[in-house]
């Protein structure tokens, strides 16, 4: 009997060429809509997926063949795991594969924001040679907080090893092997009063949405930059122009929005997206960060190596 997967999401010819060889039939359906799954999908033994499908209970129940899902790369709040769970539907990620690509964007966030790479460039662009106006900061001394010390967040401690900083992590989970450059705390309180960089590195999940709210900004002692590689939700974006403004927030670093993209915005999130995108001091890009070449082939194979591990069971 024929195994077909149904490909909803862009992939590197590593994973395609590796399911042809593992005996599948492949169906490409990248540009795939929400209302047009359940066909493509009601005879298939796995879907390869990002986030343009919901796999929720409805879609599975209209998948019966389905044994398992791969995702490519983190983030499983697109698939309904206790429904898979009870389905019998083994469901894998590749977190690995595009951990470095957010580490390296996130970093490039930092230096652009710290040292008026973006804001400068610009002026240059409009006639304008301003030296004084974008003196910047350097990193060395200055202490980071990563929230969510995960395969991103320990990417990105690996990236600031080099750069003589304090490196703080928080997870709720405990983290015997962290590496000896990273302060690895209990609570919040230390990045709370001493941290001048915040970076989020956290899931999707209930108890991240806004993470980043008005209570956390108000716990900060010290005027900080902040980064989310991460999701959308776990900053409140609506808070950010004030921050900015009594210059507690002195920048913000966004690879990604509460709602994306842009067409599936609301009028309040499109106005608010106007108004941080034009501040000099904020940069935010179209959840690139974990979108290289090489995160690509990344992915791909660790997704093709979980599968096969899956079917070898």
């Amino acid at each position: 009997m024929t195994k077909t997967v149904l490909l909803a999401a862009p992939i590197h010819p590593v994973l395609r060429d590796g399911l042809l060889a593992q005996g599948y039939e492949l169906r490409e359906a990248v540009e795939i809509r929400q209302e047009s799954a359940a066909a493509l999908l009601h005879d298939c033994t796995g879907v390869i997926t990002s986030t343009r499908l919901m796999l929720d209970a409805a879609l599975l129940d209209a998948a019966p063949l389905l044994r398992w899902i791969g995702r490519m790369g983190s983030g499983l709040e697109v698939i309904d795991l206790a429904a898979a769970a009870a389905r019998g539907i083994s469901v894998v990620s590749s977190p690995e594969g595009n951990a470095n690509a957010v580490a390296e964007h996130a970093l490039g966030l930092l230096l652009g924001l710290t040292k008026h790479i973006r804001r400068s460039a610009v002026e240059v662009r409009d006639g304008k040679w301003l030296r004084e106006e974008n003196r910047g900061i350097e990193l060395e001394g200055k202490t980071l907080g990563i929230i969510g010390f995960g395969h991103t967040g320990r990417a990105f401690a690996r990236k600031l090893q080099g750069l003589d900083m304090r490196v703080l992590a928080f997870d709720t989970r405990p983290q015997p092997d962290a590496p000896s450059w990273v302060e690895v705390i209990d609570n919040l309180e230390l990045i709370w009063n001493e941290g001048t960089i915040v970076s989020f590195h956290v899931p999707f999940a209930p108890d991240t949405h806004h993470y980043f709210n008005q209570a956390f900004a108000d716990h900060m002692k010290r005027p900080f930059y902040l980064l989310n590689t991460s999701r959308g939700t776990v900053v409140d974006t609506a808070i950010l122009p004030q921050l900015l403004a009594c210059g507690k927030l002195l920048g913000a670093g966004l690879d990604v929005w509460e709602q994306e993209p842009i067409s599936r915005m609301d009028n309040r999130q499109r106005t608010l997206l106007d108004e941080l995108s034009q501040h000099p001091d904020v940069i935010v890009t179209p959840h690139i960060a974990g979108y290289t070449q090489e995160a690509l082939y990344k992915m791909s194979a660790t997704l093709l190596a979980k599968i096969g591990a899956l079917t070898d069971k």
